[in-house]
């Protein structure tokens, strides 16, 4: 599984650079620019990774160092 989110983690870098849009004056729904709208839905995806990281990836033995103390 880890292997799995650490390719997730290098597509949503990768992904973070949106040098296509940047001359884009598309809008999307009539008023927000594609680029704004491009950065909105990256911003739920890294979400959504980093809780896949959290739930999946997050080391065991740091939640039982601070349960013990």
């Amino acid at each position: 599984m880890k292997i799995i989110l650490g390719f997730l983690v290098a597509t949503v870098i990768v992904l973070h650079q949106d040098f296509w849009n940047w001359k884009d004056n598309t809008l999307v729904a009539g008023f927000l620019p594609i680029g704004l709208a491009y950065h909105m839905a990256y911003s739920l995806i890294a979400s959504l990774t980093m809780a896949l990281l959290v739930k999946y990836a997050w080391p065991k033995n740091l939640d039982e160092d601070e349960v013990s103390a």
